[in-house]
């Protein structure tokens, strides 16, 4: 029983920032890993970035390695995305699972609602 909650998703121009923000609540494994996917319109949802209960491991897709940030505390999951790109525009989700690696290619428990990030030219 996991429920999450993103918030921070918004409009901006390219070469702007945006910091996405979770929080869970009722989580199955207080181990759980955290992740950030996204979905552009017409295109399969893609892994984002994914952190470890422990904050050791991170991944992060090519396309935002270098860009993008992911971190936690003891509440919460971000995502700092700087230097954004038209090509960032999707609706983002948080979601957990038993890893960061397993997230990285796709294995994923729960899913949030999304917040959409559009980033214009």
């Amino acid at each position: 029983q996991v429920q999450l909650v993103e918030s921070g998703g918004g409009l901006v121009q390219a070469g702007g920032s945006l910091r996405l923000s979770c929080a869970a609540s009722r989580r199955t494994f207080s181990s759980d890993a955290m992740g950030w996917f996204r979905q552009a319109p017409g295109k399969e949802r893609e892994f984002v970035a994914s952190i470890s209960w422990s904050g050791i491991s991170t991944y992060y897709a090519d396309s935002v390695k270098g860009r993008f940030t992911i971190s936690k505390d003891n509440a919460k999951v971000y995502l700092q995305m700087n230097s954004l790109k038209p090509e960032d525009t999707a609706v983002y989700y948080c979601t957990t699972g038993t890893n960061s690696k397993n997230l990285r290619v796709g294995v994923v428990r729960s899913w949030g609602r999304g917040t959409q990030v559009t980033v214009s030219s």
